[in-house]
């Protein structure tokens, strides 16, 4: 007789055939669903590095960077040997004089703090700023000085220190510029418009030399204070074409 419902045997068989079928469909989902995720790197296999960029450091600032005391204008006075129509001998000129309208600023050559500021009966108006390298430059002969510019106060490159004038014992217009060392007077054109990385590269011997030649300075007016001296030695003077008098005595050099 035929019996409708399954025997054990049948079920048992059935039960297996269903099993591994859910198996191996349960594998099926797993493998795709591992086959979507993104690659994962075998953490035991080197890894190649990746490029590092190399940055250089900053240059160092240099040590000193000179700039010019009125720009755009010419030097009219060298640093040297030099004799006024009011002397019988040359003597140093301790820098270099630039000449030019009143009024004109005069700036700072490179940062600094002012050692001293104030006035002299020979050099007049004038202001001293040190550099930190064991130089300073001095600016002389100045019709003002900025206001704020005192010892102590800090300048920035390029920054007024005052404003061309004709103060003390001047022959017109102009500043008178130095650089020193620890007070010893340098040529200013060998540190002018220049930077040095260390301080080993200022041009110190160089900026020491004084040539023997003396120069006859032509001015375009005589101080008060040397006429009476002039007139006493009898050196009145001789005008040129452009009315500058000239010292006119004959000397060796």
């Amino acid at each position: 007789m035929f019996s409708k419902f399954p025997s054990t045997t049948d079920r048992v068989r059935n039960f297996g055939l269903e099993a591994a079928f859910a198996a191996a469909l349960a594998l099926g989902v797993a493998t795709v669903a591992y086959a979507a995720l993104p690659d994962v790197a075998d953490k035991t296999k080197p890894v190649a590095d990746a490029p590092v960029e190399v940055v250089e450091p900053p240059a160092p600032p240099p040590a000193f960077d000179c700039g010019d005391p009125v720009p755009g204008e010419k030097i009219n006075s060298p640093f040297g040997l030099r004799r006024m129509p009011w002397e019988d001998h040359g003597r140093l000129h301790e820098g270099v004089d630039i000449a030019g309208p009143t009024g004109t600023k005069v700036v700072a050559v490179s940062d600094g703090i002012v050692k001293r500021a104030g006035q002299s009966p020979s050099y007049g108006r004038y202001v001293e700023v040190e550099h930190g390298v064991g130089l300073t430059s001095f600016y002389a002969h100045l019709g003002k000085i900025e206001r704020g510019v005192k010892k102590g106060a800090y300048v920035e490159a390029g920054s007024p220190v005052g404003r061309m004038g004709s103060s003390g014992t001047s022959t017109g217009p102009h500043v008178h510029f130095e650089i020193r060392q620890d007070g010893k007077p340098l040529n200013p054109l060998v540190f002018m418009n220049r930077e040095f990385a260390t301080k080993e590269d200022l041009p110190l011997k160089l900026g020491a030399y004084v040539s023997p030649r003396v120069r006859i300075a032509t001015v375009s007016e005589i101080p008060e204070s040397k006429k009476a001296l002039m007139e006493a030695k009898g050196k009145k003077g001789k005008k040129d074409k452009n009315g500058r008098v000239r010292q006119t005595l004959k000397f060796q050099g």
